[in-house]
Order: structure tokens, then sequence, then C-alpha cells
């Protein structure tokens, strides 16, 4: 097995492997297929390993389904993918990122996401199907400027 990885646009054939991804590491898969175009995979021996997405509502966007398959986990796969949704975020004009986690408030404040209350997020971001059920009503809502 190779350690080259390579960070790519995710397409229509990629969507049964992200959403397998998604679903295995217990986040919400609704959404997932119908924002595809704006999803990143990370691919190591033809295999997606890790996949990171984007829900764009105009200057903002939901920061979505960032997982890396367990054996994958620790080879900075994931920090890759975030670098790499930055980038297609500026690219795509979005200016603030939100996204909503359970359990990884500590990952995301080392990415310069910090904690944000949910009523200010903006409401095109919380009519995504995650913030209107999808994600749990526990989960932590995050902001970080691109």
């Amino acid at each position: 097995m190779s350690d080259i990885v390579s960070i790519r646009r995710a397409t229509a054939a990629d969507a049964e492997a992200i959403v397998s991804l998604v679903r295995d590491a217990n986040l919400a898969v609704p959404g997932v297929v119908e924002h595809l175009e704006t999803f990143l995979v990370a691919e190591r021996d033809l295999r997606a390993v890790g996949a990171i997405g984007l829900e764009i509502r105009g200057a903002d966007a939901l920061l979505r389904s960032a997982v890396v398959s367990p054996d994958a986990r620790g080879s900075g796969i994931g920090t890759s993918l975030v670098a790499a949704v930055l980038d297609l975020a500026r690219g795509e004009g979005v200016r603030t990122l939100y996204l909503l986690t359970t359990s990884a408030q500590g990952y995301w404040a080392r990415q310069g996401f910090t904690p944000v209350s949910r009523e200010v997020v903006p409401d095109d971001v919380k009519r995504s199907e995650e913030f209107a059920g999808a994600c749990p009503a526990s989960a932590s809502a995050m902001v970080r400027l691109v």
C-alpha cells in the first residue's frame, strides 16, 4: 500500500464511497449526495480514504462530513482535507464557514474554528439538513472566517 494520498473534487462515481465513509463514522448522511459537487475526496491506491464537503449558501457555507477512514487516521489526511476545503471555499466566494460537531470541538479549534451560538448562524445555513435535524440538537456549532 502506498502512502501517497491525492485530494480531488468528488464525482458522481464517488457517491457510494463517500456515503459509506460518512455512515461508518456515524455522521449525518442526509444531504451528502445532493451537495456532492462541493465535496472533496482523499484517495490512496484508488480507494477513498477520506472526504469533506461544503453546503454553500452564498457567502456562508456549512462544512460537513469531514471523515477519514480508521485505517488512515493519524496520517495528516484530515488536516490536508481541511486545507483543501478552505481553498475550495475561497474559490467559491465563501467568507464564513460553519460546522456542527458532537465530539471534535478540540480538533476544529486547532483548525481555527471557534464556538458560536446556533442563534447567530445565518438562516440559510440553518436550513441545511444537518441543522434541520440530521445532526443532534446537542451538537456544538462552530465558525471560522475563510
